[in-house]
């Protein structure tokens, strides 16, 4: 019965000193043939490159990307295995959920994530939304992944030009060439959110900055939805300037459009009391206007950073180790 299933390598991106590692017990919990699965703890401080040093090494047909925090669902590798018997599917995954024993704080963070208004249809990466479903990038997270390692070889692995946002990019790549990537809400990772404001704040940034590179490395419609928050903060840089010169009478003209935001806003705030209680609600939707902020501004950052290049090699950097299942 184990000979049908396919091998899995579980690989997880760790720093170099980092001793704890909740992601290698939780997938030592997986059920699944141990004979069939391969666990490789990939350490150094690139996670793309580190990524890709384990890729090259794996042994397994499919390949299950996990932080150094994801806790994995014990079910996750069967249930991804009943997706893949599709020849097309290529790449499946699932949500990664804030523990519901996480300080309140995070929780918070976890409802701003998971709010329709700050993150559009990236919120089924942080809450389970909807079915099992034939998606894109938008709803797919690299801390709980599974893909056929062929495929990923076969297109040259992640660009180590890119950090964050390289999940993204080969993940459209796979499509672009007819590969089907698929959501399954069921298929979750347990994982606590930034432990501060500052982390926080520091994360919405630099997801604004890696769209915005992503896009200018590979281009597509699909980062169309993503110009909305750098739109917003040119938006509310010249909204101000704008009222004083036209007068008070025209003022409507130009904070019109903030009038609309603002009830959508107060919309929001009432569906994340609904979801997360009062105090959780209220403390979350000033959070939601933020991460436009944050986001737009790194969005504007990323549009004008100097890339990285990969660097001939950069591999002696990553340190691959085998672990016992």
């Amino acid at each position: 019965m184990t000979d049908q299933l396919p091998t899995v390598s579980v690989i997880v991106a760790a720093r170099p000193e980092q001793a704890d590692l909740i992601a290698v017990g939780a997938a030592r919990a997986l059920d699944y043939p141990k004979q069939n699965l391969e666990l490789l703890v990939s350490r150094g401080r690139q996670p793309s490159a580190q990524r890709n040093a384990a890729l090259k090494i794996a042994r397994g047909e499919l390949v299950y990307f996990l932080d150094d925090d994801s806790a994995p669902a014990p079910a996750n590798l069967r249930r991804a295995i009943a997706h893949f018997a599709d020849p097309d599917v290529q790449v499946v995954g699932g949500p990664s959920i804030c523990p519901p024993n996480a300080p309140f704080i995070e929780l918070v963070f976890a409802l701003v994530l998971s709010s329709w208004l700050a993150f559009g249809p990236s919120r089924a990466r942080y809450a389970q939304v909807g079915t099992v479903r034939a998606t894109t990038e938008k709803e797919l997270i690299l801390c709980n992944l599974l893909a056929r390692k062929q495929t990923l070889v076969a297109l040259g692995g992640f660009n180590e030009a890119l950090y964050p946002n390289e999940e993204n990019a080969l993940m459209d790549a796979v499509q672009a060439r007819g590969g089907k990537l698929v959501y399954d809400p069921e298929l979750v990772v347990y994982r606590r959110p930034r432990r501060t404001l500052r982390a926080f704040a520091k994360m919405l940034f630099t997801y604004g900055r890696g769209r915005a590179e992503q896009f200018r490395v590979y281009p597509t419609f699909g980062s169309a939805l993503n110009f909305v928050p750098p739109v917003f903060c040119f938006y509310l840089a010249v909204a101000l300037p704008l009222t004083l010169s036209l007068g008070v009478m025209n003022a409507k003209i130009v904070l019109g459009p903030l009038a609309v935001y603002g009830v959508a806003l107060c919309a929001q705030a009432i569906g994340l009391i609904a979801r997360g209680g009062f105090l959780a609600g209220i403390c979350a939707a000033p959070l939601v206007a933020l991460t436009h902020v944050l986001y737009g501004l790194g969005f504007w950052r990323g549009l004008f950073t100097k890339l990285a290049v990969h660097a001939p090699g950069r591999e002696h950097q990553v340190v691959v180790e085998t672990v016992t299942v």
